[in-house]
């Protein structure tokens, strides 16, 4: 008897076994948790830039969590970006930077970010950027008169700045300001010819009057003491002539520890025999903006090699492509009169516009 009561239980032993735990819900593009991964990538975006203006979140195109076990996750993402009109070097704080406008010729930004998030903190383990301007096609289709983005090394951009400058050199009774980049420049033709240029300054140990003598000697201030500016200047030169300049500095700034002064975006400072004059990087000559171009792994993170995170997005990506076809498949089953599929979980809302 005991012996059959023994097979009975050995009998009913699968039926009891413990069942694993479903796995949790993906991630959709537009929960809170997502927000939070890609506000902290785009300050860390901002954070390691060089050069131009800074970035805002636009949309969350894909996001993938992998889990690495308890409280530990990789999370990847795929970021839509739009340039503000705040300057890399600018102290405001982002959300207080406004994103130009569509009309104004507005650059978008497309970036791959593999981050860790470990007890609930979240950092970047690597990120990879690029930028690009709207097309004029576009938008002269909406703003047929609207100014378009010119070269940042156009002959006439560079003469127009070199005379802003100096013309604001020769006014002010302050420290003697020296070029550090151009930002952007639009040149208009009709109805009128203007020329608009935006440009960062730094401040020397001259004044502009000691300058008058000998400007070539004035040097940016070290970086104790460090005094970075930015300057919107507008040229008309047809039908009448004029031009207008309006600079204005930051003050001294201290950088982020992470961030050496010397590294800092948009500061060059002058090496033998280098050309500085026009105020640009090599990446951006020939350019209407300047390219994010961001690649960027910390060193102080692990699993942070640039060849990974190319692989983990492609891998990424392929398996969004195998479920968007496994959702297709699912939406061909006949659905009741009045059925609303729920949204996709990515990409996320446009949170300005699409370009």
């Amino acid at each position: 008897m005991k012996a059959l009561v023994a097979l009975i239980l050995l009998v009913q032993l699968p039926i009891h076994k413990a069942v694993a735990a479903a796995p949790p819900a993906p991630l959709g593009c537009d929960d809170p948790e997502s927000d939070a991964a890609a506000e902290a990538a785009v300050n860390y975006i901002n954070g390691h830039s060089h050069h131009g203006y800074k970035f805002a979140l636009n949309r969350i195109e894909d996001i993938r969590v992998v889990p690495q076990g308890p409280n530990n996750d990789i999370i990847f993402l795929e970021l839509d970006l739009l340039e503000t009109k705040c300057p890399i070097l600018s102290p405001t704080p982002l959300a207080n930077c406004t994103v130009r406008s569509f009309a104004e010729h507005a650059v978008e930004g497309d970036c791959d970010v593999k981050m860790q998030k470990v007890d609930g903190t979240l950092s970047v383990l690597a990120s990879k950027c690029h930028s690009h301007a709207d097309s004029s096609e576009d938008i002269l289709k909406v703003c047929p008169n609207c100014a378009l983005l010119a070269n940042l090394n156009n002959t006439e951009v560079l003469e127009m700045v070199s005379a802003a400058l100096n013309d604001y050199n020769s006014k002010t009774t302050d420290s003697y300001l020296r070029l550090l980049e151009i930002g952007r420049a639009k040149i208009q033709y009709h109805p009128g010819h203007v020329v608009v240029a935006e440009f960062a300054v730094g401040a020397t140990n001259c004044s502009a009057e000691d300058a008058k003598a000998n400007a070539g000697a004035c040097q940016l201030l070290p970086e104790d003491q460090s005094n970075f500016g930015f300057c919107i200047a507008v040229m008309v030169k047809r039908p009448s002539q004029d031009l207008q300049v309006d600079c204005q500095l930051y003050g001294h700034q201290v950088p982020a520890p992470d961030i050496p002064l010397l590294s800092r975006p948009g500061v060059t400072y002058i090496h033998p025999g280098q050309d500085t004059s026009a105020g640009l990087a090599p990446s951006a000559v020939g350019f209407t903006n300047h390219n994010l171009g961001l690649a960027h792994n910390n060193p102080v993170a692990s699993e942070s090699s640039s060849s990974e995170i190319l692989r983990s997005m492609l891998s990424a990506k392929s398996v969004t492509k195998r479920a968007i076809a496994e959702a297709a498949q699912h939406d061909k089953v006949p659905r009741p009169v009045g059925f609303v599929p729920p949204p996709p979980p990515c990409p996320g809302k446009i949170r300005h516009f699409d370009i």
